[in-house]
């Protein structure tokens, strides 16, 4: 089939005959970029939403490596869950760890612990961050908690705003990275500085580390060290690591303690969690090796696309943070957003390459936002290949602008 037949054929696929709602919409454009993902040859990254069930199961075939399978299954949290514990307090330099089956439990039971030993149920932390974000009030309506923003600003709070903040506050919760502008880290000397505010007002610090796994290449520093920082951390098993998903919340052992107490009281105690447990022992054994390895690569591709959208003809064009903090960083351009995830579909569909596997946002009209992750696939990628990329991507984009009518920037 010729690429124009193919297109057509693709066109009249996704669109329907009658109107259909925005989410119909948007959930039409998400199953033709899963598909695109599954069937690309070469893309940046590869995550476990994007494989099949049998693909995923495939990754337990390993689970030998790293855990003897002839012990007795666990129930409600022995077994390998507890194995799975000691390792990420070993890891993060803690004295314990609890796993969870979400991070969102996690951090409200570690908050509303330290709210208990504190007196004071007051977290100050960023407007964006994932409490104040994802969890639909889940401080205020489950824990008994109330947030004080220090900032909305894109970027990290500064130890200025801690030390000014109106209000006493309990405990400093710091997002690393804060992932709503770009997978921001501070400088290991901000970092050091906040938490240091936070002492000199009798907080307690807690790092929402969900993708601190990534950030030892921008700070320079062993795990360990970072999380030494805080006076307790979560940590994510899906986000970095690939695992089918839980978190832990590691700190002190009488914290700990208490917080296995209160994720009882939550629902969290779980009958069996092996499945989940294994494949969090495969991503720390697999994948939190290469990390590092991906937050590098990360810069280069993050240069190559800088330069391949301003060779385009795109100097509007802005990949954020310039030097990436982490394996994740944003592009922006001056187009619609949906005419640009149409022209990243397109492009994967018809060339094989995905390149933007990501769904495209509008912060402000006539502006699209992505994000880029770098992961194993992405090392194969070379800075021209990733120029090439652009080039053919800016082709398909600048035919979607034309169709869309004037819709979009330069």
């Amino acid at each position: 089939m010729s690429d124009t037949a193919d297109r057509s054929t693709r066109t009249y696929e996704q669109e329907p005959s009658g109107p259909v709602s925005e989410d119909e919409r948007r959930g039409r454009r998400w199953e033709r970029r899963r598909r695109a993902s599954r069937s690309a040859r070469r893309v940046l990254a590869r995550s476990g939403l994007q494989r099949t069930i049998r693909q995923r199961l495939a990754l337990l075939d390993a689970a030998g490596e790293v855990y003897d399978l002839d012990e007795s299954v666990d129930m409600y949290g022995d077994g390998v869950v507890a194995a799975l514990e000691a390792k990420v307090a070993g890891l993060l330099g803690k004295e314990a760890a609890a796993f969870f089956p979400t991070g969102t439990m996690a951090q409200q039971v570690a908050l509303r612990c330290w709210a208990g030993r504190t007196g004071n149920p007051v977290v100050a932390l960023h407007a964006g961050a994932h409490p104040e974000v994802h969890e639909r009030g889940a401080f205020s309506q489950v824990s008994g908690l109330r947030p004080v923003r220090l900032t909305d600003e894109p970027r990290q709070p500064t130890a200025e705003e801690v030390r000014d903040c109106e209000e006493p506050f309990g405990a400093l919760m710091l997002e690393l990275p804060l992932v709503g502008p770009g997978h921001l880290l501070p400088s290991w000397e901000e970092l050091t500085d906040l938490v240091e505010a936070a002492r000199e007002r009798d907080a307690v610090v807690h790092f929402d580390g969900a993708r601190l796994w990534e950030s030892t290449v921008h700070f320079d520093r062993p795990l360990d060290e970072i999380a030494g920082l805080a006076d307790s951390v979560y940590v994510s098993f899906y986000k970095s690591l690939d695992g089918f998903g839980g978190a832990a919340l590691a700190g002190p052992s009488t914290l700990v303690e208490e917080a296995k107490a209160w994720r009882h009281r939550y629902g969290g105690t779980v009958f069996q969690q092996f499945p989940t447990a294994l494949s969090a022992l495969l991503g720390l054994e697999r994948e939190l090796p290469r990390l590092p390895s991906y937050v590098r690569h990360a810069r280069v591709v993050a240069a190559a696309l800088a330069e391949g959208l301003a060779a385009a003809g795109l100097p509007w064009s802005r990949v954020h943070p310039e030097v990436p903090h982490t394996n994740e960083f944003q592009v922006w351009l001056p187009y619609d957003a949906d005419t640009v995830a149409e022209a990243a579909i397109r492009t994967a569909e018809e060339s094989g390459t995905l390149l933007f596997a990501r769904a495209w946002n509008a912060p402000v009209p006539g502006l699209a936002v992505t994000e880029v992750d770098v992961r194993a696939p992405g090392l194969e990628w070379s800075a021209e290949d990733v120029r090439t990329a652009v080039a053919d991507f800016v082709v398909r984009l600048r035919e979607e602008a034309g169709r869309a009518g004037g819709r979009t920037g330069p």
